[in-house]
């Protein structure tokens, strides 16, 4: 799976394949990366150097915070970008905006409610398909003004989730 990255003004494209091989903007990279059992610090052997992070999300953004430098993160999966692309989901975008189940799979998480204000890239939906977690986002800022889904319901591929107007 590939993820664009966006650190500070960098962006970075990153492609993880098998046994700890990443590659990094085509530079191959040998990493292990465990969870320290603690619910956000993270033990990363990067090319034989040694890293603790300590990793958060919220408001769409990875917080990740490494030798007491805190980085603000956007990551968006290729599957991600290539939905955006195809439905032609624009950040100007007025009126109904509907969230789509972009595969089959299950409803992990709704943390939001009818008549929640939402800002863009907030998630509004956890799907689980494939055995990965997939948080949905809010395309825009707006209020959510249907939730057709609930934690534990099965849905089919482009099933109304969510609408934000």
């Amino acid at each position: 799976m590939k993820y664009i990255t966006q650190v500070l003004d960098e962006t970075y494209e990153i492609e993880i394949k098998k046994d700890g091989l990443v590659i990094v903007n085509g530079e191959e990279r040998h990493v292990d990366f465990k969870s320290m059992g603690q619910h956000a610090i993270y033990s990363l052997i990067i090319d034989n150097q040694s890293f603790e992070a300590v990793v958060e999300q919220r408001d769409g953004q990875y917080h990740v915070l490494i030798f007491g430098d805190l980085y603000e993160i956007d990551v968006t999966d290729e599957r991600s970008q290539r939905l955006a692309r195809l439905s032609g989901v624009s950040t100007d975008m007025t009126g109904e905006a509907q969230i789509k189940s972009p595969m089959p799979g299950l409803i992990v998480a709704v943390p939001v409610n009818v008549g929640d204000e939402v800002t863009k890239g907030q998630t509004v939906v956890i799907l689980e398909s494939m055995k990965m977690e997939n948080e949905l986002k809010a395309p825009r800022d707006g209020v959510v003004e249907r939730v057709d889904v609930g934690a534990g319901d099965s849905v089919e591929q482009n099933k109304v989730l969510v609408v934000i107007q």
